[in-house]
């Protein structure tokens, strides 16, 4: 559109504000590379805002999308990153602002493998891979050891001295496969699933050394992560150096933090189980003899006490209390019969005293009618009547003669 203003008829501003947004219009998609310099992610918005910054030109442009696009790469993107926006140029009309709405974001280089990482990482822990109810643990002492890493490796060389170091005896099934390249992945998977089928390998160790994100890369395939989760041996992942964390550290057993130290968790150290065997030994023993030292002491102390030390001293002493005892009713006892013989003869005496013999030995004489009721009137015998007369010396019969007041 040709430009028809002049000072005696310029346009307005929402003229040219339209114009210029119908020049952008027509610009279509274009793909622009920056770094991010500002990123702004309200909680529950549905659009992300950024700013995209050449930091050669330093120029900077406004940069929206809808959260969903963001969200591909949001565990890979921060400010300070560099990207590629796949964008529509929008030129608001009423603010009179340029901006682009992205459609497609993604990580200049090694930032985009970084967010395909990091969305493989998330599905694989969505299906419950990264769980640590499924790690099976490492075994104590085992008799063999499965070892797969690179041919004549520094790795495969610090496992197996480390290992044989600590425990000399231990065996060792080694597996030699491309660490590095196209061809490391099925390699690796294929003698995982070897070791795995062997019964007296006990624990397998994936080693690799250090090396950059894309050497380290066959260690975060799928197929890799789905063989490890699928094997029943324990498998322990020993690969690179301790920043390095591939998604085989996730998936395996245990994550050692370098073939070293792989070595150290899969084989204990003979020096030091002899010394913990050792150590283990004489606590027990100076638990025994602790508890012998106690219980010695506390037979002693009951030894120590009067009735155990002289046994004879206490039963002389209650002996002494019985014959006392026995003394004191022995005489009681006398007192009692003396006291008692001494009442017996005062009633014996008055016994006496009273008897009827008594009154008869001093010539007196009781009558007894036949039916030997006591005749004490007279007047109740009959003339002629037998009587029986007792006496102090006896008794004899007698007959009443002459009446009342006679007697033969």
């Amino acid at each position: 559109m040709a430009n028809t203003s002049s000072p005696e008829a310029p346009l307005p501003v929402g003229k040219v504000s339209a114009l210029i947004g119908g020049w952008v219009d027509r610009l279509g998609e274009v793909w622009v590379e920056g770094q991010i310099a500002q990123l702004n992610r309200r909680p529950g918005a549905g659009m992300v805002f950024l700013t995209l910054r050449d930091p050669e030109r330093d120029v900077s442009l406004t940069v929206t999308c809808f959260r969903q696009v963001f969200e591909q790469v949001a565990d890979a993107v921060q400010e300070g990153a560099r990207v590629i926006v796949r964008a529509k140029p929008e030129w608001y009309t009423a603010r009179g602002t340029l901006s682009l709405r992205a459609a497609e974001l993604r990580l200049v280089g090694l930032g985009e493998l970084l967010a395909r990482l990091e969305q493989l990482k998330r599905r694989l822990f969505a299906e419950g891979l990264f769980e640590d109810a499924r790690k099976k643990p490492l075994p104590f002492l085992p008799g063999c050891v499965g070892l797969v890493t690179g041919r004549g490796s520094a790795a495969e060389r610090d496992v197996l001295e480390n290992a044989r170091r600590r425990w000399p005896a231990v065996r060792f099934e080694v597996r030699n496969v491309l660490v590095q390249g196209p061809q490391s992945v099925g390699q690796v998977c294929a003698a995982v699933r070897e070791l795995d089928a062997l019964p007296e390998v006990e624990v397998i160790v994936v080693a690799r050394g250090g090396g950059s994100v894309e050497d380290l890369l066959p260690f975060s395939d799928e197929e890799l992560v789905r063989t490890v989760a699928a094997a029943r041996t324990p498998v322990v992942s020993a690969i690179g150096h301790e920043p390095d964390q591939p998604l085989l550290d996730f998936v395996a057993d245990f994550r050692a933090s370098t073939p070293t130290d792989a070595a150290k968790r899969v084989v204990p150290d003979v020096g030091e189980e002899l010394a913990r065997v050792r150590q283990l030994r004489d606590r027990a023993r100076r638990h025994v003899l602790n508890r012998v030292e106690r219980e010695s002491a506390g037979l002693a102390s009951v030894r120590s006490r009067p009735v155990l030390a002289a046994p004879a001293e206490a039963l002389a002493a209650r002996g002494a209390e019985v014959d006392a005892l026995l003394d004191r009713a022995r005489r009681v006892l006398g007192l009692r019969l003396d006291h008692a013989q001494s009442d017996l003869g005062h009633a014996l005496a008055r016994v006496v005293a009273l008897s009827p013999l008594a009154t008869l030995e001093r010539g007196y004489a009781v009558l007894q009618k036949a039916d030997g009721t006591v005749l004490t009137d007279p007047a109740r015998a009959a003339d002629g009547e037998a009587l029986r007369a007792r006496v102090a010396g006896g008794s004899f019969g007698v007959r009443v003669d002459g009446g009342a007041g006679r007697e033969s």
